[in-house]
């Protein structure tokens, strides 16, 4: 499934997470599958070899590859992750805002340089989400960006899911701006391809998004992040809802905050 703030696609931290509310809806009952969310930041030099990081966010919807995945409302995120060198763990759950959805993400990645300014990520993550029904996953994902010039990063990103025996790609480019030495806004667009990843029946292009990311730095240790983006309908989510008999517009518009802290 789904789900994105501002980290740069160079580092993945997936940084999100959950909080402890309680609900009175159901989960979406057409989830096959669901997928982690990630947030990407302008890549830093480490000045620690540790780094304990925690992130709490909300977004008004839960989007990923362009769907919405709860039927009401939006959906909390807390995030635990810790880097240790070229590697990161993490512990990610989610928790919908206006009905009765919960998903765990733990994860492994680790990063590092194919060559100057060429840097890569390899990962795995295990996916459990709860909520009308139980859904699971297995999931390997990989990202490559070239970081020469911080005002246009272009990256392509690549996650297998084994439930679904699927894959999805994306394309995207980034461009970074420090309006202030604590402002940065960061402009982005993204290109999706699915291969049955989300549909068994149909391949190709999914899903347009853009929108804009912005991260203020409170402290050296604490920022907030917050997005806007839109994500418009391509042919395999417009063939999908057909299918389904949905003639409405599959278009999406939705943005979120997160707040981070590093030691």
């Amino acid at each position: 499934m789904v789900i994105h703030s501002a980290k740069m696609m160079a580092s993945i931290l997936c940084i999100l997470g959950i909080n402890s509310l309680s609900h009175s809806a159901s989960a979406n009952e057409n989830l096959e599958h669901i997928e982690s969310k990630s947030y990407n930041l302008m890549p830093s030099e480490m000045t620690e070899p540790l780094a304990v990081t925690f992130d709490l966010g909300w977004d008004s919807q839960y989007i990923s590859q362009g769907r919405d995945n709860l039927q009401n409302g939006g959906i909390y995120w807390l995030n635990t992750s810790v880097q240790y060198g070229n590697l990161t763990s993490y512990a990610l759950v989610g928790r919908g805002d206006s009905q009765v959805y919960t998903e765990w993400n733990l994860g492994l990645e680790y990063g590092f340089n194919l060559a100057e300014n060429l840097e890569a990520n390899l990962g795995y993550q295990r996916i459990e989400g709860y909520g009308s029904s139980r859904c699971q996953d297995n999931e390997l994902f990989a990202e490559l960006a070239y970081t020469a010039t911080p005002w246009l990063i272009p990256s392509i990103n690549y996650v297998y899911s084994a439930e679904a025996n699927g894959y999805f790609v994306e394309m995207s480019l980034h461009s970074f701006w420090n309006i202030t030495d604590h402002l940065s806004l960061t402009p982005y667009i993204t290109q999706g391809f699915d291969f049955k990843y989300r549909t068994a029946e149909h391949n190709g292009k999914n899903n347009l998004q853009f929108g804009l990311e912005s991260n203020y730095q409170l402290s050296p240790n604490m920022s907030v992040s917050g997005h806007i983006s839109h994500s418009i309908a391509q042919g395999d989510i417009e063939q999908e809802a057909a299918a389904n008999g949905d003639t409405s517009s599959q278009d999406q518009t939705y943005a979120g905050i997160h707040f981070a802290m590093t030691f």
